[in-house]
């Protein structure tokens, strides 16, 4: 009996498979989230600098929403 119930118990769950998916899909999805979070601090810290600040830091205004999804992309 105790070979029975040990061969039951190493037989993965149908669940694990089920739960090691949905526990990759909420990681991805705050990832992202995080990724999202960090683009819009990074586009409305730049958003809100002067024309002439911006100059000094060697970024156009044109180039602000391409530098913030850059930085987005690197968390």
């Amino acid at each position: 009996m105790a070979t029975f119930n040990q061969h039951l118990a190493a037989r993965p769950s149908l669940f694990d498979g089920l739960n090691a998916r949905f526990n990759a899909l909420r990681s991805a999805v705050q990832h992202g989230l995080a990724q999202r979070a960090e683009a819009n601090r990074v586009f409305a810290e730049l958003a809100v600098m002067t024309d002439a600040e911006l100059s000094d830091i060697g970024i156009s205004r044109n180039s602000i929403r391409d530098i913030a999804r850059e930085a987005g992309r690197m968390v």
